[in-house]
């Protein structure tokens, strides 16, 4: 796995920790270590540990030439003493005056345990038997900081130099263009289709990897599910991609957030958090956990063939080092975020799912037909598809003007054709309905005009 030049002359290279190395921040540059711990212990629980692949199914990185030599040790497994949980025990039911689906629960012991008494209910999203059964999370696997947009940039500036290029899915979120920007990083897209639901062109993926740009190209960004098309990276997609990225020396960055928020998904899908057989950046964090835009914390799970991993993080240490970690006043109250997570995510889950039927009710019952939804997997935004001959711009306008509602335009997310929009499933029901109605009024009016 090629990592960008410019770290080869890190202080680590002569064996020093950063916190050994003069004039660099003394403390844990993953994170405090007890914060690190509690969001071991909850990922664990929900089956985000690295997987250990099986004999016939090993993805050891090959030796000699692209494979990275490591004079560091990586942990591979986690004591249960050492992911100390706190006290977390958790309810993952609605809290709504509707009736509530059967609650999930898990309960992390606090010491001592080993990964079979934690206690676990929620069932994996993947079909049984579709990929190795995942170890407990490492506390030293996890980086935290302010928020999945540092992530991105730490990432870039580990596996990239200036001129190298990323990956990333159009339609997607203009983000990541917008780091990449700041770092000196180009991004060659790559296009999702669409046939009824999203799927990724892995065709298109291994010629823009085998083509004139491949060399320059240092990761793949998976957005799971993306962003706005709301689509999940499917089993056999991820089978490709893996075995691509493998083959070439990428590394995957695979951004996560809205995984919890499945709408209507296929079967199998799964995260790619704890994917064995390339070095992969799984990103999350509170922001989209809680739906709380303010609650800043994200973190960095690393995985891979153990070369790869150790490498990677060494340098990894360094850069967080320099943006200095993060301090014990936010930390001390992950283990509390933690504890809420379940419950919210559950409420807003249950939100959106309400919105997208009673949105699919709206356009049914509409005698006009002329808007309809895309499928959407997951996630709490969908895209509507309006005429064609309907500015996206003149309408976004017209909805703040005349209705005080809004959505995004789907140039915004780079659409191959215009007459899209994209709206959050997020508001409360009733202001919803009004919102969606409000976009029916303003395409007659257009089309009237």
């Amino acid at each position: 796995m090629a990592l960008g030049r410019l770290n080869d002359s890190n202080p680590t290279r002569h064996g020093l920790a950063p916190a050994q190395v003069p004039g660099v921040y003394a403390a844990d540059p993953r994170g405090p270590r007890a914060a690190r711990e509690a969001l071991a212990a909850f990922l664990t629980a929900r089956g985000r540990g690295r997987c250990v692949p099986s004999a016939d199914e090993s993805h050891a990185a090959p030796a000699g030439e692209g494979a990275i030599a490591s004079d560091t040790a990586v942990a591979s497994t986690t004591a249960a003493s050492e992911a100390v949980a706190s006290d977390i025990v958790v309810s993952e039911a609605a809290a709504s005056g509707a009736a509530a689906p059967e609650a999930v629960m898990y309960e992390a012991a606090t010491s001592g345990a080993a990964a079979s008494d934690i206690a676990v209910s929620e069932a994996a999203p993947a079909a049984a038997g579709s990929r190795p059964t995942p170890k407990p999370v490492d506390p030293a696997d996890l980086y935290l900081l302010s928020s999945t947009s540092q992530a991105y940039s730490w990432l870039m500036k580990l596996l990239c130099d200036p001129g190298d290029a990323v990956l990333a899915p159009k339609p997607g979120y203009p983000l990541i263009e917008s780091i990449a920007r700041l770092e000196c990083v180009d991004t060659i897209e790559y296009r999702l289709r669409y046939d009824g639901s999203w799927y990724i062109d892995t065709a298109e993926l291994r010629e823009l990897l085998d083509g004139p740009d491949g060399g320059r190209i240092r990761a793949l960004v998976l957005i799971n599910p993306n962003n706005p098309s709301g689509s999940y990276v499917k089993p056999s997609e991820r089978e490709r991609i893996v075995a691509m990225c493998r083959d070439h020396g990428v590394a995957l960055i695979a951004d996560e957030v809205f995984y919890d928020y499945a709408l209507e998904p296929f079967d199998g899908n799964a995260r790619l958090a704890g994917e064995p057989g390339v070095l992969t950046f799984a990103l999350d964090g509170f922001s989209k956990m809680l739906a709380a835009p303010h609650a800043k914390v994200g973190w960095i799970q690393v995985s891979g063939p153990d070369g790869d991993v150790a490498e990677a993080m060494r340098r990894l240490d360094v850069i967080a080092d320099d943006y200095l970690p993060m301090g014990d006043i936010i930390a001390d109250r992950i283990p509390e975020l933690l504890e809420a997570a379940p419950a919210q995510t559950a409420r807003v889950r249950d939100r959106v799912r309400g919105n997208l039927a009673l949105l699919r009710r709206i356009l049914d019952a509409d005698p006009a037909g002329l808007v309809t939804v895309l499928r959407a997997e997951g996630g709490w935004n969908v895209l509507l598809r309006v005429p064609s001959v309907v500015d996206e711009n003149a309408l976004t306008l017209r909805l703040i003007d005349a209705y005080r509602f809004t959505g995004q335009p789907g140039y915004f997310f780079d659409m191959p054709t215009s007459g899209y929009l994209a709206v959050s499933l997020l508001p409360e029901p009733e202001e919803f309905e009004r919102g969606v109605r409000a976009v029916l009024a303003a395409v007659d009016d257009m089309l009237e005009a």
